[in-house]
């Protein structure tokens, strides 16, 4: 059973970093903008598809989390798998931020809200990083 949840875990996260590595690229233009002060040089066909992109993989996170949250834990592992499925929530509502902070039609960003999002997304991360190692350690036996 535990090498089993292990399993299933492991599939969403090798699926939540497909999804990421999509976005990146769009993310790093939109951070090299905040970066560079130049978000007003982006057009709005260039936001709108990152809206959209950005929209997409976190209805993708959103089906993980569901997945996730689906998982049948055994008592051994119940503890950890909550803090997984909590850290996945924060996630999730990180990237929606992050959607949100984009306004097409101002063709702006948020540039407040985005680098929030960002660090919600980044401490989230790591809560997750460190739930999987804790799976894979009980699974383990160690």
């Amino acid at each position: 059973m535990l090498t089993n949840i292990s399993k299933k875990i492991n599939d969403v996260v090798t699926a939540s970093e497909q999804v990421g590595e999509e976005m990146n690229p769009s993310y790093e233009v939109i951070r090299q903008a905040i970066d560079s002060n130049s978000i007003s040089e982006l057009s709005a066909e260039e936001l709108k598809n990152t809206q959209d992109l950005f929209l997409s993989g976190t209805d993708k996170y959103r089906e993980l989390l569901a997945q996730i949250k689906g998982l049948k834990a055994p008592a051994k592992v119940m503890g950890i798998h909550k803090k997984l499925e909590k850290s996945f929530v924060l996630y999730v509502e990180g990237c929606q931020e992050m959607v949100d902070s984009i306004n097409v039609e101002a063709n702006s960003v948020n540039e407040e809200m985005f680098n929030a999002s960002e660090a919600k997304q980044d401490e989230a991360t790591d809560s997750i990083s460190f739930c999987i190692q804790r799976v894979t350690q009980l699974v383990l036996g160690k």
